[in-house]
């Protein structure tokens, strides 16, 4: 494995996790996603391509294997937002760790702009679902954290410019305990962003969050992504944020699980969440898990 930063070490005081990002003071509507632009596929170089994988564990039953992920191929593009769905348990979990690097699967290929996975990559960050910020260092430590190797001065210009990006000027100085749950996560996604990743891996980052932080945190990581551009992969087990979110859902089946489904999303920003475009896109994704979006499931 190779000499990795920060952002791969295990421990739960050092995960990158949950993210919040708020930029400036921007309003929004309830039914719309997303910054007033219009969202162009802008397909690019294959960023991550997953061929014929396979994943099991040892069972509990001596000798028999518990069976995950099988049949697993899927492909992601530079710059693109994809949305990873499927039912509880189904292992989206896993298959983002395995593309992370953090596992090593039963059978397959995972490849990365080109080369085979053999471990995390400080070029490819992982937000994971619990938080992460040093409650010993300051935002802006925090944020400032494994960029000691470029010059001060410049890095003191990337600290800046994500503390002003996810809207936390004028609390540079403050430590995590005198922050709202929202604004440690805004620290978490700074800190992703400023050592500049090829990659996002995020892994149901506004899970735990209430109903309407969650809306604000679609919206602003919509507006940073569509600033940043970085390639990300989010898993989560909440349609209507896939849909608002991404411009590909890809929809996961039972377990041992595979992909049923690749939705595309193409509807332009801010998503109107109550047009006709994206009710169906949302119906399609609760069809293909075998769920109405009335509620109820409507096929095993």
């Amino acid at each position: 494995m190779k000499d990795l930063p920060w952002p791969f070490l295990r421990e739960p005081a050092t995960k990158l996790c949950t993210a919040q990002c708020s930029i400036g003071t921007s309003s929004h509507h309830t039914t719309t996603m997303g910054s007033p632009t219009a969202d162009p596929r802008e397909i690019g170089p294959l960023a991550i391509s997953v061929r014929d994988l396979w994943m099991s564990y040892p069972s509990q039953r001596q000798g028999e294997l518990t069976h995950v992920l099988e049949r697993v191929n899927l492909e992601v593009r530079e710059g693109e937002f994809v949305c990873i769905v499927g039912p509880s348990g189904c292992g989206k979990t896993t298959l983002l760790n395995i593309i992370g690097g953090f596992l090593r699967a039963s059978r397959g290929e995972v490849l990365v702009e080109g080369e085979p996975v053999d471990g995390p990559d400080r070029r490819r960050i992982f937000i994971f679902q619990e938080g992460g910020v040093f409650p010993w260092l300051t935002v802006r430590e925090n944020i400032g954290f494994g960029l000691d190797r470029i010059p001060r001065s410049e890095r003191d210009g990337v600290i800046r410019h994500y503390v002003e990006m996810v809207g936390l000027s004028g609390f540079e100085r403050s430590y995590p305990r005198e922050l709202s749950g929202g604004m440690r996560q805004r620290v978490e996604i700074a800190r992703a962003l400023a050592a500049n990743p090829e990659i996002l891996y995020m892994d149901e980052p506004f899970g735990a969050l209430d109903y309407i932080t969650r809306f604000k945190m679609r919206d602003d990581l919509v507006r940073i992504w569509e600033a940043e551009r970085k390639t990300i992969l989010f898993v989560t087990h909440d349609i209507d944020e896939a849909v608002q979110l991404a411009g590909r859902v890809l929809v996961m089946s039972r377990r041992p699980a595979t992909i049923q489904e690749d939705v595309d999303i193409d509807l332009p920003r801010p998503r109107d969440l109550n047009s006709a475009a994206y009710l169906q896109r949302r119906e399609q994704i609760f069809a293909a898990m075998g769920m109405s979006p009335h509620g109820g499931i409507v096929r095993e």
